[in-house]
């Protein structure tokens, strides 16, 4: 069963998981991560990395948060075509701190622009 990453990653963006994730499964936008279902191999490595609690095991995803099960899907794939796979651990997005408590939602989730034809 694979991990999923859920709303408290929105505008934080912190890459700990990414650093300790045997698979490479995390695909990355430009203030969000999803992990690609297929590609997790659930060792559940990445949840005690991440400072914000935003991972979470499948079957274990907050009722409120069900749907970035398939967000986690659709944006891995998206991001794994367009090349964003993340593997080496970056910095936090610069307002990663103020957003650890504010409001969000799926909504503001930001996409890379696919390349023109």
């Amino acid at each position: 069963m694979p991990y999923v990453v859920c709303e408290p990653c929105i505008n934080c963006k912190y890459t700990d998981c990414v650093e300790v994730c045997p698979v490479d499964c995390f695909y990355e936008g430009p203030n969000f991560l999803a992990i690609h279902p297929d590609e997790c191999i659930d060792c559940n490595a990445c949840v005690p990395t991440c400072p914000v609690e935003a991972i979470y095991p499948e079957d274990e995803v907050p009722e409120e948060w069900a749907h970035y099960i398939e967000w986690n899907r659709y944006l891995a794939e998206q991001w794994k075509a367009m090349g964003y796979n993340i593997t080496e651990k970056k910095g936090p997005l610069p307002d990663a701190e103020t957003w650890r408590t504010r409001p969000k939602s799926e909504k503001d989730i930001l996409t890379w622009e696919a390349p023109a034809a």
